[in-house]
């Protein structure tokens, strides 16, 4: 299990998410005696976002860094080490208490700070200058992590500014990497086809949505009723970019279609998150889902599932388990959207779509956890 990043971290990413989503549904009905130091809310979006969500990434790095460096993976005594301050991080962050809090603080900045380190390290020592921006944006999610685990001790705005920073990460690494790996791995998958139709190449249109989107990142975190226009073009943006990559061709083989749907969220949610803030469509908190349900929750099980079988030397192919999954992840995302209906009944609101959404990562845990956990034979498939 230690052979590799994504081992370890996806299988705990994936236990950690569906467990942390039924640890919010019971503060919400009142059903434990305790509070967590941050109080509720913010553990609920620090534990999705930098426990599940962080654990992910780190698992991705871990696993792609070595392919774009030609370098060693960690692994061993070495990647154990990164592992333990992020489980310690999960359960102080649980506790009550000013004490707890700290400690939490203490692991977390211990992982994503060794983690950023190792980031630098390695894209540095492989001379992999293409990939300092994801090193870049790896530093600022630790910072995020640490601004956020201040919420006791210095308020809500700096926790709440971490908060707003790790999501800005999150969504520029999707835009930054999504947009190479679906084009990527569609080119691969059309042309054993004999497909001589392929995706487009990347060029500057993929660069002008790059910097549009970042340019409307930073803008919504100096002031998100600003950044309304720019989502709503941003949107649009990754739409057309999206239409450049023959998505529709792919919906025989999920495992590449699915790609296409993650990255279409963030299209989808730039539109409808841009339009909230104008005053129309859904409220800007329940629109925001279409990014953290949608596109976190797809792009993240896509490659996860997709990393998983290409790694331990399996078929690129998604059997029906596999399937179910995506199918779950979407359906979670698009009631997350609904809420609004069935706002009369909050815990139905919110429950659902936490069933099907975690749902997911549980049948993920299931079915790739003997995956992950055996150690087989290492490969890179794409």
């Amino acid at each position: 299990m230690l052979q590799i990043g994504f081992r370890p971290f996806f299988l705990a990413g994936a236990v950690w998410l569906p467990a942390s989503l039924l640890i919010w549904l019971a503060f919400l009905g009142h059903r434990l005696a305790w509070v967590p130091a941050t109080g509720a809310l913010a553990w609920h979006q620090h534990a999705a976002l930098f426990g599940g969500i962080g654990a992910i990434v780190a698992g991705f790095l871990l696993t792609a860094i070595p392919n774009w460096t030609g370098r060693p993976p960690v692994r061993g005594t070495a990647l154990l080490a990164l592992l333990l301050p992020w489980l310690a991080g999960r359960l102080f962050g649980l506790l009550p208490g000013a004490a707890a809090a700290f400690l939490a603080l203490l692991a977390d900045a211990a992982f994503f700070g060794a983690l950023a380190f190792l980031t630098w390290r390695e894209i540095l020592a492989g001379d992999n200058r293409r990939n300092i921006p994801v090193a870049v944006l790896v530093s600022l999610f630790a910072l995020g992590s640490l601004l956020s685990r201040l919420d006791p001790f210095l308020g809500g705005p700096t926790g709440g500014f971490g908060r707003h920073l790790g999501l800005a990460v999150v969504m520029m690494l999707l835009a930054l990497i999504g947009g190479r790996i679906t084009p990527a791995f569609t080119r691969n998958w059309l042309v054993r086809r004999g497909d001589r139709r392929l995706p487009a190449e990347w060029d500057a249109w993929d660069k002008l949505t790059l910097l549009l989107w970042a340019a409307t990142l930073l803008l919504w975190l100096v002031s998100p009723t600003a950044a309304a226009v720019p989502f709503l073009v941003s949107g649009v943006a990754h739409l057309l970019r999206l239409s450049r990559w023959r998505g529709g061709v792919t919906l025989p083989e999920p495992l590449v279609a699915v790609l296409h749907l993650g990255y279409a969220w963030l299209g989808i949610g730039g539109i409808l998150y841009g339009a909230a803030l104008l005053g129309f469509g859904l409220p800007s908190s329940t629109a925001f889902h279409a990014f953290t349900t949608g596109a976190f929750g797809t792009m993240t099980l896509a490659v996860m599932t997709r990393a998983t079988l290409g790694h331990t030397g399996r078929p690129l192919v998604a059997d029906r388990v596999t399937t179910s999954i995506y199918l779950l992840v979407t359906a979670g995302a698009v009631l997350r959207l609904l809420a609004p209906l069935w706002a009369e009944n909050a815990v139905f609101a919110l429950g659902l779509p936490a069933l099907f959404w975690s749902g997911a990562y549980a049948v993920f845990a299931v079915r790739f956890g003997p995956m992950l956990l055996r150690p087989r034979l290492t490969t890179v498939n794409s």
